[in-house]
């Protein structure tokens, strides 16, 4: 039987209405030399090297390290064999039982997308962000990061990983189409006119799919390929958040924070802290 996707879609718009690396790359992109961030922590030392060319990220990276932003700040989210997250500002002062991770500082950043040069590879430094009912634009928060640990695939996982990609963006396009028709399914559903309706929902099908092709479809570059078949990473999330720079030093501290044991929350039970990050001029 064939889902009412429009159906679908008006229960959840009115339900969501209400809610809210590698220590070889060079550190000089041209003549522009890379800034470097060591930050000490209670698990270690490690240092990231952050993009020229997602200056947006870097800058106020920069702008909130220099101002302190991140000292005292706990890793509030570590899940193995994916990556490890801080950034919070709440969790400067949070008691044990706090539920952390939505802090921020009072905006976003604008996504700065460069999938197929800075990706998530082990190792990748990159921001984090709410989820796409509320952040459609996938804008960064202002301040928690996480840095990837991830995984090594397989080849023919990795075309899997294409596949349901393209599939997830050809329904983004779908429900975006969909949205803009929505007094026009309103007015459908409430005459219980349904042939209309499953044939609207057969044009914007066609519509999201000649859409997608029209942008490309999804595909792992050689390099990508290359870097989760070895070093491993997190491709899924490529193109959906903004890789902005990498470990360069101490991947043994980003390790250690990895495995440590965590509560229902993916929270350490044992608090591992940022002492103080440092931006080296």
């Amino acid at each position: 039987m064939k889902v009412y996707k429009l159906f679908l879609m008006l229960v959840l718009i009115a339900f969501t209405a209400c809610g809210a690396g590698s220590n070889n790359q060079s550190k000089n992109m041209g003549k522009d030399k890379r800034t470097l961030v060591k930050f000490e922590t209670t698990a270690g030392n490690f240092t990231v090297e952050l993009y020229n060319e997602t200056p947006k990220h870097r800058d106020n990276f920069i702008k909130l390290c220099k101002e302190g932003v991140y000292d005292s700040t706990l890793f509030h989210r570590v899940i193995k064999n994916f990556m490890i997250q801080a950034g919070d500002p709440d969790s400067k002062t949070a008691s044990d039982t706090a539920m952390l991770g939505g802090g921020d500082v009072g905006y976003t950043i604008p996504a700065e997308f460069m999938a197929d040069k800075y990706f998530h590879k082990r190792g990748a430094l990159a921001a984090a962000r709410q989820g796409d009912d509320v952040n459609p634009e996938k804008a960064s928060s202002g301040c928690q990061f996480y840095i990837v640990t991830g995984r090594k695939f397989t080849q023919d996982q990795l075309l899997n990983m294409e596949g349901n990609i393209n599939q997830q963006r050809e329904e983004n396009i779908f429900n975006e189409l969909a949205h803009q028709r929505m007094k026009e399914i309103y007015m459908l559903r409430r005459a219980d006119d349904n042939d209309k309706l499953l044939a609207l929902q057969d044009s914007l099908e066609v519509q999201a799919h000649q859409q997608l092709k029209d942008e490309g479809y999804f595909k792992f570059n050689p390099e990508q390929i290359q870097a989760y078949t070895t070093m491993g990473g997190a491709p899924h999330l490529d193109g959906s958040y903004t890789v902005f720079g990498e470990i360069t030093e101490g991947m043994e501290a980003i390790e250690k924070i990895e495995i440590a044991k965590t509560n229902n929350a993916d929270r350490p039970i044992t608090n591992i802290r940022i002492l103080k990050a440092i931006v080296e001029e």
